[in-house]
């Protein structure tokens, strides 16, 4: 079963904040880092890192080779990738002392997929392949629906929640995976195992992954529910937690791990993620998940 990531790059420019900037306010940042980011690249690094074999099939824009090489260097194909004359996307990243930040994207290259690039990539799958998407993308609803006429598993990081991805028909996605607040956005109610619950009535054969931040992780499957805890960590920043976790939880389900240790696998390499700066760069390799799972 092969992996093809419909997926964002970003150049992230992160800085250090004392606070989160206000409205109105101008505000002296401690410090600065460039690094490579993107949820889309995060995902096809943590698929990579953790242990299975994926393609990346995002956009190319201007000065963006620096985001292909960061690909390259963890193992991921990127023989899908396609340049394009946008500039390459990217965000600015607020990161206060606690790791908690708040992100502003620019799609730029990202928001240039075109169907016949998705015919294109999907060309070669085969029913039961595996497909990842993200809403930082363009042309994600007639992804949707290529990957439905083609019988492939899209796994669907409902992130970043806007008004064109509450119009998505979510039954055609194999599995949802929404945070608390994207839970509650397209569910319509706060309590987020409640929007958990009307998510899984109004959408009875997809499965869904609910992450909870320290809360820890659900996941329901043919009406089976699995729980996993979150394990301790000292949050330094949290940019690519989610990323890591997606990335690591479609990595071990691909190649036939169970849906437990999928998503224990998935929860000890976003703990190792927050602990470290940066995005792509914080994410871990299998052997180190392993053994932080074993040392428990």
């Amino acid at each position: 079963m092969q992996i093809i990531n419909f997926g964002s790059m970003n150049l992230d420019h992160i800085y250090a904040v004392p606070h989160m900037i206000l409205g109105g306010e101008t505000l002296l940042s401690t410090g600065l880092t460039e690094a490579p980011g993107g949820k889309g690249l995060n995902q096809s690094i943590a698929v990579a890192r953790g242990g299975s074999a994926i393609r990346h099939a995002g956009m190319l824009g201007q000065g963006g080779e620096p985001l292909k090489a960061c690909l390259e260097e963890s193992g991921v194909d990127t023989s899908l990738m396609v340049p394009c004359d946008a500039p390459q996307g990217h965000t600015v990243i607020q990161v206060i002392p606690s790791g908690q930040n708040s992100i502003i994207v620019y799609g730029g290259s990202n928001q240039q997929l075109t169907r016949e690039h998705i015919d294109h990539a999907l060309a070669a799958t085969a029913p039961g392949d595996w497909v990842m998407a993200q809403n930082e993308i363009s042309n994600l609803d007639y992804l949707l629906d290529a990957c439905a006429a083609r019988g492939l598993r899209l796994v669907l990081n409902a992130s970043p929640i806007n008004d064109a991805l509450l119009q998505l028909d979510f039954s055609k996605v194999a599995w949802l995976v929404v945070n608390e607040l994207e839970a509650a956005a397209i569910a319509g109610c706060d309590d987020p195992l409640e929007a958990a619950a009307k998510l899984r009535a109004r959408y009875p054969e997809t499965a869904l992954l609910l992450t909870l931040g320290e809360s820890g992780s659900v996941s329901w499957e043919d009406g089976v529910e699995v729980r996993q805890a979150a394990y301790p960590a000292r949050a330094v920043d949290t940019t690519a937690a989610g990323d890591t976790f997606m990335g690591y939880f479609v990595a071990a389900l691909a190649r036939g791990e169970d849906r437990q240790t999928a998503m224990r696998l998935a929860s000890m390499a976003s703990s190792i993620a927050v602990s470290r700066p940066g995005a792509a760069p914080s994410i871990p390799v299998l052997a180190e998940v392993e053994a932080a799972l074993a040392a428990l």
